[in-house]
């Protein structure tokens, strides 16, 4: 009897069954630590985009590894979900029609679907390259334009499909290299537009924010319309100031504006942590 030769995906396959544990392991800590990375660089593009409209620098700020990566998941949205998985599905077609556990039509129908897809995947990269001579006209959807040459770059690659796999550095191993730096491009543009955009929507509704009552010592130079009581002499804390809003607090204090702020004119005021200062924290006003 004749042995029947692996297929490509089976070899793969093979290959992963038989790794050691420590190949394993090694492998799923450089994914992880490339997930985690991937994440600061959102959470840190988000943050600097957020507070940069509220005047504030993330380094003056202070935020770590750690609230930096949990910032990120507020990027995982709508457009940066559609990223990932129509990137997932195009880069996994050839491996889809391959799939030994798939029906045979199934697996025929993705097989020509590959096909197809490699043969105009240079139509699709010319019109991601169009789009982006005129980017100017596509407005606040330019995330749109290096996904679509990432698009385009990962249909060349679905020709494993039929079994034609690209080799070498020219067909392979550039087009991927240049589909995973378009995609990196895209989800960056789209975590700018959220970051700046959350901004301006939570600066037009600034009274829902976080309430902020300081009591300090020591009269402080804040703006109308902050409400300023005497609690009158031989109090500790013997001025109350009121109507103000939290932005975020950071290493050097609580940062925080009054309500009616304006983006263009107004500055965020800095309450440091201070044994004169008594900061209260108390829900914001929500809209009847």
């Amino acid at each position: 009897m004749e042995d029947r030769q692996p297929t490509p995906g089976e070899k793969s396959s093979n290959r992963f069954t038989e790794a050691s544990p420590t190949t394993v392991a090694k492998t799923l800590i450089a994914q992880a630590s490339f997930v985690a990375a991937l994440l600061f660089y959102l959470g840190a593009l988000y943050a600097s985009q957020y507070y940069g409209y509220f005047h504030l620098s993330l380094f003056a700020l202070g935020l770590g590894f750690t609230d930096l990566v949990m910032r990120s998941t507020v990027v995982l949205r709508t457009p940066v979900m559609v990223v990932f998985i129509i990137a997932l599905i195009v880069a996994g077609l050839p491996r889809m029609s391959t799939g030994s556990r798939l029906p045979h039509r199934v697996a025929r129908s993705l097989s020509a679907a590959g096909d197809t897809l490699a043969r105009f995947h240079l139509v699709i990269v010319a019109a991601g390259l169009i789009l982006l001579l005129n980017f100017r006209r596509v407005g606040p959807y330019i995330w749109v334009i290096p996904l679509v040459i990432a698009i385009g770059l990962l249909m060349g690659q679905t020709r494993d499909a039929q079994g034609n796999r690209p080799q070498g550095l020219r067909r392979r191993t550039l087009p991927a290299l240049a589909a995973g730096l378009c995609l990196f491009w895209s989800l960056s543009l789209v975590t700018v537009q959220l970051g700046v955009r959350d901004a301006e929507r939570d600066a037009r509704r600034i009274t829902e924010r976080t309430g902020v009552l300081i009591l300090s010592g020591k009269r402080l130079s804040l703006p109308s319309p902050t409400r300023e009581e005497d609690l009158g002499a031989g109090l500790r804390h013997r001025y109350r100031y009121s109507n103000l809003r939290l932005v975020v607090e950071g290493r050097d204090g609580y940062y925080v504006v009054p309500v009616h702020w304006d983006h263009t004119t107004d500055p965020v005021y800095v309450i440091p942590h201070s044994e004169d200062a008594w900061v209260g924290l108390a829900p914001g006003v929500r809209p009847a």
